[in-house]
């Protein structure tokens, strides 16, 4: 039986009191909450307890909580797999493409070459070569010390909740265009090409047009070995898909193609003999721990604070891929302490900023990597052939890394196929994937990842102000209300006008929810008292006119007695005629103004005639507060004044479905006062609509 069925067997019938607010007050009971001093309260956050340490410390050591309950069997083996496969891919990588490009920027910008021009012609021995890279190592070192700060404070703080911001379609467009950077960065080396570096704004236009530019220098050899690699990856990673229930682990194809291709180069030399760029020298041992130059640090403020967001957004933005993929959640605070003690504790060891690398998070899932051992084992390699093994990759060909890199970009761009399900489904997210996407590639990553976060708080501010307004009407003999205008069988309550806005109402949009408000059920009371006001004036002015000539008409009696007769006759008519304007002074209706109707004698503006309307047949309107979630001053002052002008033309206005977060709001600001009192609030719209019939019924009679 489906929902359907079941449901149209069901029924229920309740009899209850029309409840409002004033009857909630008096017949329920509050629980008591127990309200704590400011002294208590702060030494209740800081008192310590079992409970409370050791979920601090899971909090900031995530590893005590899930190692005890590692599965072996289920995990080692693709972990291992994964993470030797990654750890061999970081060998001639590095760190993420776009924070080594920043770092380059800042290293350039802060030591340029024209320094060390003149010591080529100097005396001395000294490279100044050397000497440029030594300080531009100290910068690099700086900023990573910097960067680690400025994480690890906004982890400490709680600044992680930004990732809310971090919607979906923004964090997917921005992957993409963070996949065509470094797809595009890794072209050159699949082609074997020489090309200047580019950084910044437009820089993955520069890069790829001097690919092209360059395209005839291409190393055929070269292209031969990338091209053989792509196709082994693209099939092999295909039988893993088809046979993942079969395999134990996935095929470690990666670390098979890298294997091989350094094989073969050695084998066959082909740097010497084709002119394959391969990854080369590979410096061994670690360096001694010194302190970074702080010196240099408030030159390098505002690039260090730069390169700790991009970093903190680009592994949130991947966490939260594969966390949708696998289902869990990302701790933006965790991330940040993380790269935060990372960047830190490198800096004395002479290292780059850190973050998330693409390409390698993506060799690590589809090598079957499952826990962060997978990173751990990934860091043992790397440590490994630093120490002692790295000549052994040495001939291994460049373009052999880009074609692993550049396949397993595939997931990445497969988001592209948002766009056809986005445009159906909502365009206002589809603008969003596009912006993101678009400011990303075009501005880089740090830049465009500020526009995006902007337009998607630009957006939802847009929405906020720009709601959905509704007129609701009942559908027959139930208590639901519905859109009047998307339904046939939903109709209004006769002398009753339900308004719905499906948004909070703060200083942003009260104005267009009053305005909204007139033009829906076409009535502007500001208008009706205007005109009302003018109307008043005119027939005083009448008044004044017929009692000026009824003083006039006395003179002339007194003056001429011979004609008192036909003068009496005059007088009565006069008097007659003054009534009549008096009496009509005081019971015209406004609807003239509406049907375009004037008095004798007048006319009318045009702009008299906007939005006014009789409201002789309407008697009550009700808010429907229901999809309210909060209200703010100016808002409420808003509120009130649009209440008060109802009144003013006889319209009974009542508020329905409040939550108590917004009863609590009107109580705070002094919403309810000895004309407005909480009597008008109803705990739903049929209470609201039974009071406000029974009311008029009881005020016709």
């Amino acid at each position: 039986m489906n929902h359907t069925e079941l449901s149209s067997e069901l029924s229920y019938n309740v009899s209850r009191r029309v409840f409002n607010e004033e009857y909630f007050q008096a017949y329920l009971h509050k629980k008591k909450k127990q309200k704590l001093s400011k002294r208590e309260r702060f030494l209740q956050y800081f008192r310590c307890s079992t409970v409370k340490a050791k979920s601090t410390l899971f909090s900031y050591v995530p590893i005590l909580q899930w190692l005890p309950n590692y599965q072996v069997k289920e995990y080692i083996l693709g972990d291992i797999v994964s993470g030797v496969s990654t750890g061999v891919m970081h060998l001639p990588q590095g760190t993420f493409a776009v924070i080594s490009l920043m770092i380059s920027a800042v290293s350039v910008k802060l030591v340029p070459d024209d320094m060390f021009v003149h010591s080529l012609n100097a005396t001395n021995n000294s490279d100044p070569f050397a000497q440029r890279d030594a300080m531009r190592v100290k910068v690099a070192t700086a900023t990573a010390f910097l960067s680690g700060i400025v994480q690890l404070c906004l982890g400490l703080l709680h600044f992680g909740f930004v990732i809310v911001y971090l919607s979906k379609p923004l964090v997917r467009g921005f992957t993409t265009a963070a996949a065509t950077h470094v797809f595009v960065s890794q072209l050159k080396y699949f082609l074997g090409i020489k090309t200047k570096r580019y950084s910044g704004a437009l820089s993955v236009i520069y890069t790829f047009l001097a690919v092209c530019k360059n395209i005839k220098e291409a190393n055929i050899a070269t292209i031969i070995v990338g091209a053989i690699c792509v196709v082994v990856l693209f099939g092999v990673k295909e039988v893993n898909a088809c046979c993942k229930d079969r395999f134990v682990a996935p095929i470690p194809v990666e670390l098979i193609v890298v294997v091989v291709g350094t094989g073969v180069s050695a084998g066959i030399n082909l740097v010497g003999n084709y002119q394959v760029d391969v990854v080369g020298y590979i410096p061994s041992g670690l360096r001694t721990p010194v302190l970074p130059d702080i010196d240099l640090l408030s030159k390098i403020l505002s690039d260090s604070i730069a390169i700790a967001l991009v970093g903190f957004s680009m592994t949130v933005s991947m966490g939260k891929i594969f966390a949708l993929k696998h289902g869990y959640t990302v701790n933006g605070n965790q991330e940040l302490i993380a790269l935060g003690i990372c960047n830190f504790i490198g800096s004395f060891f002479q290292t780059f900023p850190v973050s998330t690398s693409m390409s390698r998070s993506l060799v690590q899932e589809s090598t079957g990597g499952n826990t962060q051992i997978a990173g751990g084992i990934s860091a043992c390699v790397v440590l490994l052939v630093i120490v002692s093994l790295g000549y052994l990759f040495e001939p291994l060909p460049q373009t052999v890394l880009a074609a692993i890199v550049m396949v397993n970009l595939k997931g990445i761009f497969k988001q592209v196929m948002d766009i056809p399900l986005l445009w159906r489904t909502s365009k206002h997210e589809l603008t969003l994937w596009f912006v993101s996407f678009l400011a990303s590639l075009l501005l880089g990553l740090d830049y465009g990842l500020m526009v995006a976060v902007g337009f998607a708080i630009f957006g939802v501010v847009f929405r906020t102000q720009s709601p959905k307004y509704r007129v609701l009407g009942q559908i027959p003999n139930t208590d639901i209300y519905w859109d009047v205008e998307a339904y046939e069988e939903v109709q209004e309550i006769p002398g009753i006008k339900i308004f719905q806005s499906n948004s909070s109402l703060y200083f942003g949009n009260i104005d267009l929810y009053v305005i909204a408000l007139q033009e829906k059920i076409e009535i502007n009371p500001t208008a009706i008292l205007l005109e009302k006001k003018t109307l008043e004036k005119k027939m005083k002015q009448k008044a004044k006119l017929s009692e000026g000539k009824k003083n006039a008409f006395l003179k002339l009696r007194k003056s001429e007695k011979k004609h008192v007769t036909q003068n009496k006759v005059s007088e009565d008519h006069q008097n007659d005629e003054a009534a009549k304007e008096v009496s009509n002074m005081q019971n015209a209706e406004i609807y003239f103004a509406s049907t375009g109707a004037n008095m004798p004698g007048e006319s009318l503006d045009e702009e008299q005639t906007t939005f006014v309307k009789t409201p002789s047949d309407i008697h009550s309107l009700i808010l429907d507060f229901s999809p309210v979630n909060f209200v703010d001053s100016v808002g409420i002052n808003g509120l009130k004044m649009m209440l008060k002008k109802y009144a003013e033309i006889g319209i009974n206005v009542s508020i329905s479905g409040c939550n108590g977060s917004v009863i609590a709001d009107l109580e705070r600001l002094e919403f309810f006062d000895s004309s407005i009192t909480r009597s008008l609030l109803f705990h739903s719209v049929h209470d609201a609509v039974l009071y406000c019939q029974h009311k008029a019924a009881s005020e016709s009679l």
